[in-house]
């Protein structure tokens, strides 16, 4: 069967989850797209699943791109996940790592499903198809192809540049590196066409696949990790400007059942559970980071433990804090859920991410606790609203930078008139301190924090600061190549420097 991309919880609630009988039981007769969205579903689906793989957004996803930062500490108990996930927290990760092997064979493998998409759309004449669908599903294949290398040149610089279908998948291997400038050059021509012919949105059956938005918005990141200021800023205003999008969902809603899919998402990978089907159409990435309890507080592995700089690094009274960290009782203290739930005294770590909690009544719906029907949030408003604030304080354009800065306080001091100041700095340097930092806290724990410290220049002090002493800038901002990867091109691929 294809991706079922279907959603949990929409902004009505949880009440679509309760009525729903047949959730993840689905045959030809039921499936949720009556009469399909396209000829071409068969192929665009196989990549939409890759979205869910354990490979791509769990496991190595969480250790790179958020235990590797300032903000997150490894958690659980002091050995688990072994050596290769502690190389995650204390550096350096080595070329062995099975997670960044992992993390290269996942990507590239979304790759292949969506070169795939694409040759098929060009080869294959039996299937008849109007010129608007084989666009329409180019444009969905080049969006996933141009978030794919874009997480593979931030995670490892230089990687092959493979945009063609190949019959026999081993000879990809001995395809040697493109430089980061041609990589960037590659998302940008997928991104700018996918973002130029996919729809604004989606029929509500069809949520969770990709849109105009969302391309933009993933473009508007490229230009802004190259410094692009100009794109940046331009094509972050064609997400702001499109309508579709606002900051209306409280903060404290995002991260739940009931936030999924809001007016917030601007791209989210989808999940869905029922008592039948607990994981076939899920993703393990709520599981590895929920609450490492026994009983009715078995969650998870405790993974991803938001680290005591992150914690000191709230303004007073910010409520962005309780919702990203939920803390372990003490004698003393007690720990509350988002839901009212007190945690118990004894967990091993102190602090867990709160936004990947689950709703109790979910988990007892669904007879499970692991959480594997909660959605991934890719991207989301606020994060574009701050990229183009951060495009335009470097241009200059001040009074641009402070209001969309101020949109983003705004709906975080949720009514209160006592805690998060409007900003009103317009010294360059300091408004641009302003809006790094507001971007940390806004975004905590949802894997931008290790990227933007590298494309900030400041990953070496920030690393230092936490105590994360063995971090090298010359070697660590840059994953190892898979030491696999190098042998299985009989060494056409080269490490990276430091390793």
């Amino acid at each position: 069967m294809g991706l079922a991309i279907i959603i949990l919880c929409n902004l009505s609630g949880c009440k679509r989850l309760l009525d729903t009988e047949r959730q993840g039981g689905y045959d030809e007769e039921n499936y949720p797209y009556p009469g399909g969205s396209g000829p071409y579903d068969q192929y665009i689906f196989g990549a939409y699943n890759d979205l869910r793989s354990y490979s791509v957004h769990v496991d190595g996803f969480v250790a790179a791109t958020s235990i590797r930062s300032d903000d997150a500490d490894k958690g659980s108990t002091p050995g688990d996940g072994g050596a290769d996930l502690i190389s995650y927290e204390s550096f350096p990760v080595l070329p062995g790592s099975g997670r960044a092997n992992s993390l290269w064979t996942g990507f590239y493998g979304l790759i292949n499903k969506c070169n795939t998409t694409l040759y098929q759309i060009g080869t294959n004449t039996a299937i008849v198809a109007s010129d608007e669908i084989k666009i329409q599903t180019q444009a969905e294949a080049r969006f996933m192809r141009g978030y794919s290398y874009f997480m593979l040149v931030r995670l490892f610089g230089r990687v092959p540049l493979i945009d063609t279908f190949f019959q026999d998948p081993a000879a990809q291997n001995n395809i040697a590196q493109s430089s980061p400038a041609a990589i960037y050059s590659f998302i940008e021509n997928d991104l700018n066409f996918a973002a130029s012919n996919l729809p604004l949105s989606w029929d509500k059956k069809f949520v969770g696949r990709g849109t105009k938005g969302a391309a933009n918005g993933i473009l508007a990141k490229v230009y802004l990790t190259q410094k692009k200021w100009a794109q940046a800023m331009a094509t972050a205003n064609l997400v702001i400007s499109s309508g579709q999008y606002n900051l209306s969902t409280p903060y404290a809603r995002i991260f739940s059942e009931e936030g999924e899919n809001s007016s917030e998402s601007v791209f989210e990978v989808q999940a869905t559970a029922n008592p039948n089907n607990k994981n076939e159409l899920g993703i393990q990435y709520t599981s590895i980071q929920g609450v490492r309890g026994s009983g009715i507080w078995n969650l998870g592995w405790g993974w991803n433990s938001p680290s005591t700089i992150l914690e000191a690094a709230y303004e007073p009274g910010d409520p962005r804090r309780i919702r990203t960290i939920l803390y372990t009782s003490t004698d003393t203290t007690q720990g509350i859920t988002v839901y009212g739930e007190t945690t118990p005294v004894g967990l091993p770590n102190p602090r867990y991410n709160h936004k990947v909690h689950t709703n109790p009544s979910v988990r007892a719906t669904v007879g499970d606790n692991f959480g594997w029907w909660m959605n991934v949030r890719i991207l989301r408003y606020a994060d574009v609203v701050l990229m183009y604030a951060e495009a335009a304080n470097e241009l200059g354009n001040i009074t641009e930078a402070l209001d969309k800065l101020e949109m983003v306080r705004f709906r975080a001091r949720a009514g209160s008139t006592t805690i998060l100041p409007k900003i009103t700095i317009t010294n360059q340097s300091l408004l641009r301190d302003a809006i790094r930092h507001e971007r940390r806290i806004e975004l905590a724990m949802e894997h931008d924090r290790f990227f933007d410290l590298v494309r900030w220049g400041t990953a070496g002090d920030a690393m230092q600061a936490a105590g994360k002493i063995n971090f090298s800038n010359s070697r660590d901002v840059l994953l190892p190549i898979p030491q696999t990867q190098i042998d299985l091109s009989n060494k056409v691929l080269t490490q990276n420097p430091g390793y």
